[in-house]
């Protein structure tokens, strides 16, 4: 998005992005063999938000725009726009020779078919939507939009990275039911998906897409500029045991590790043919998100009492280890280091933490002994690590805790459940966002309140949404600015969940691996030596 709304000044200025590649390198087959997050369970990446699944994503289809290193919106697909009508009509230009890995041309139609798809699951596309009249494709390579009002953030809605993405699919799949995976994978992208080589579990295979064409100009930074691919093919292979993982790494198995664990990190830093950094200057963000729905956190009392025990160098700690240089602490609603970080209320997370009088304000605010159910997933260390953290902190404030312990995949079906916590329901969860996912109130998915609608846990808080909806009005950076303090001392009255703090996750790979991008696994512009 534009450099006003997450521009993570500081931290981009320690770790600067890497120089774009050129077109290719000659030789034998190249092969990349890469250890994901995860398996993404659900290829189809409308209806998810999983990470892995984004990341699939950026492999297989392309974007009408892409962010450049200073976070700004850049034509991708698109050759260039018009803005007319004092900003009431948009018309987008596709650029020629846009290919489907079907042979097919890429058409405005499919692009208005993806980008309806899109927005009726993404919080910013719905607001997109609901002031735009129509979107049109007089033409075979023109998309024009008709809005009520002017919107200044189309440009920055159809490059945003945080799931889910816009990406571009042919209009006979675009039109599946947008909560309903697809059934096919035909890319726009620069790689091509092997379904007949998909092992559910443990592997993703992935090809150059030969008739790719990247853009002409420009330079290669994240997801904008050409999309030059050095690879034959890109292999993932998930492996859930980090000992297994180093060991395919330090052997040469495998040649790039996305996250590898804290305790794995020391003994790769110090192999030779390992090299260790920080892709993503934004970092992690974490939180315990509350079950709106029913008692004890249907009581604001309770959630908020609950903000002043919280001590986020315990969290981040747990996550990370001692050394202060891997996280950070006093982190309120927006992604440290973005433009609307702020100081608004963050006094009750940065106090004096006095557990006696959080256990007299919740018992004042009605809490009855009702068990408390937090999910912890076993299979993500930095989850299981702030969720046992939790739990002690619950305890120790008098609440009666069952601790579920399971497989994030299982406990992400659960979370779906809304029914009460003795019935198969839950209480609280742990998770972790990207820090460009909490950059502002267009991304911020855990920041919505409109109840059966929001994102897991459903709060219902109508002057977030109020203010929310502002924002997207607000003519500048210092309008943005001041009701992003109106909108974090709202939801620390409202306590939506606790911030827990915020990490930074490095990424292993192989010396003589080169170009890789910052932010997300990207797989173009990445060279073998």
């Amino acid at each position: 998005m534009k450099r006003r709304h997450f521009l993570a000044a500081a931290a981009t200025a320690a770790m600067p992005a890497r120089a774009a590649l050129g077109q290719g390198t000659s030789g034998a087959s190249r092969v990349l063999k890469f250890i994901p997050q995860a398996d993404p369970a659900v290829l189809d990446p409308i209806v998810t938000t999983a990470a892995a699944t984004r990341n699939h994503g950026f492999a297989v289809w392309d974007t009408l725009y892409g962010l450049n290193q200073d976070y700004a919106a850049e034509p991708q697909m698109a050759q260039s726009h018009a803005i007319e009508n004092d900003g009431r009509r948009v018309t987008i230009r596709l650029r020629e020779g846009l290919k489907f890995h079907d042979g097919e041309p890429v058409r405005a139609a499919d692009c208005v078919a993806s980008i309806r798809r899109w927005a009726a699951r993404d919080p910013m596309g719905q607001v997109l939507m609901a002031r735009t009249e129509e979107i049109l494709a007089p033409d075979e390579r023109s998309i024009v939009f008709r809005l009520q009002r002017p919107f200044p953030l189309l440009f920055d809605a159809l490059a945003k990275v945080t799931p889910p993405v816009c990406f571009i699919m042919p209009e006979r799949i675009a039109a599946t039911p947008p909560n309903q995976p697809i059934a096919e994978i035909v890319g726009s992208g620069p790689f091509r998906f092997l379904a007949d080589e998909r092992e559910p579990g443990s592997r993703v295979v992935y090809e150059r897409f030969a008739d790719y064409v990247p853009r002409a100009e420009g330079v290669t930074t994240w997801t904008a500029g050409p999309k030059r691919v050095h690879l034959d093919r890109v292999e993932w292979h998930a492996m859930p045991d980090a000992g297994t993982a180093a060991n395919a790494l330090i052997a040469g198995e495998a040649q790039w590790w996305e996250n590898p664990p804290v305790e794995r990190q020391a003994a790769l830093r110090g192999n030779r043919t390992v090299v260790m950094e920080i892709p993503d200057p934004t970092g992690f963000v974490g939180m315990a998100r509350f079950n709106h729905l029913h008692p004890p956190f249907n009581s604001m009392a309770i959630r908020r009492a609950l903000l002043g025990a919280v001590d986020q160098e315990e969290f981040m700690t747990a996550v990370v280890g001692a050394d202060r240089s891997l996280w950070r602490e006093d982190v309120g609603i927006f992604g440290p280091g973005t433009p609307l970080a702020n100081d608004e209320g963050m006094s009750v997370l940065t106090g004096n933490r006095d557990i006696e009088k959080v256990k007299r304000e919740i018992s004042e605010a009605g809490y009855g002994g009702e068990k408390v159910v937090l999910l912890a997933a076993t299979d993500f260390p930095t989850l299981s690590a702030i969720a046992n953290v939790g739990a002690n902190l619950l305890r120790r404030v008098g609440m009666d805790v069952e601790l579920i312990a399971d497989e994030w995949a299982t406990l992400v079906r659960r979370r779906a459940n809304r029914a009460p916590p003795s019935e198969g329901g839950w209480s609280m969860f742990f998770t972790f966002w990207s820090g460009i996912d909490t950059a502002n109130p267009g991304v911020h998915q855990a920041l919505r309140g409109n109840g059966e609608r929001a994102w897991f846990g459903w709060p219902t808080m109508p002057r977030m949404e109020e203010l929310r909806s502002q924002w997207f009005d607000a003519p500048d950076l210092g309008a943005q600015q001041r009701l992003a303090r109106q909108m974090q001392a709202e939801a620390l009255r409202e306590g939506p969940y606790l911030p827990l703090g915020q990490y930074f996750q490095a990424t292993a790979y192989r010396r003589g691996i080169s170009g890789l991008l910052k932010g997300l696994p990207l797989f173009w512009n990445v060279q073998k030596g």
